[in-house]
């Protein structure tokens, strides 16, 4: 459970969050390393809608990446992605580096996404974000009764990881920023607001 500005605490609305699964897919996507087809004017018409949250961000970030060419794109994946500790993927890294409690929160969440009937390839580490939104994209989780936990994790692990990873974009002054923001943006519309009983 996340404790919010307004003293109460957020709850995940799984319901919500089932609603927003397409969107996840264009995250993933948009994630990952690009090609060609990653940036086709149907990518960003049939996942985002002018009436979602992140629709904002997500349009500057969209408008952005037009303004330069898939080679430039690339270099600019990798230079910020790949090269910058500050702005990794993984998003466990900046809380734990390498330490045994970054290695028990993969195992934990690898160990989810099996639950939910992902298998994992063993090169990936549980705890990159294009599969987290992939796995959230891919996920059947209506009416289990492991989604609350399960989810209240991997959006807590989602929601910390991009927090560093948007600070640290903001410095790089990078498009990218727009679309963590509009993540983060899909993340809250997703957390249920309950007062705090006195």
């Amino acid at each position: 459970m996340k404790r919010t500005s307004t003293g109460g605490f957020g709850v995940i609305d799984l319901a919500k969050l089932y609603e927003e699964k397409h969107i996840f897919g264009f995250f993933a996507n948009q994630l990952t390393y690009p090609e060609k087809l990653t940036y086709h004017p149907l990518v960003f018409e049939e996942s985002v809608d002018s009436s979602h949250p992140a629709y904002e961000d997500l349009k500057i970030y969209w408008d952005e990446m037009h303004k330069y060419s898939l080679e430039e794109i690339k270099e600019m994946y990798t230079y910020t992605f790949d090269f910058q500790k500050e702005t990794t993927l993984f998003m466990t890294y900046v809380k734990y580096e390498d330490a045994k409690d970054r290695g028990q929160m993969l195992a934990r969440l690898k160990v989810l996404y099996e639950m939910f009937g992902l298998s994992m390839p063993n090169s990936e580490l549980s705890d990159y974000l294009p599969l987290m939104c992939e796995f959230i994209y891919a996920a059947e989780w209506v009416g289990d009764d492991r989604a609350p936990r399960s989810f209240g994790m991997l959006l807590a692990v989602m929601e910390d990881g991009t927090y560093h990873l948007l600070k640290a974009l903001e410095k790089y002054n990078s498009p990218y920023l727009y679309l963590v923001r509009g993540l983060r943006e899909t993340f809250k519309s997703c957390i249920r607001q309950e007062a705090q009983r006195p």
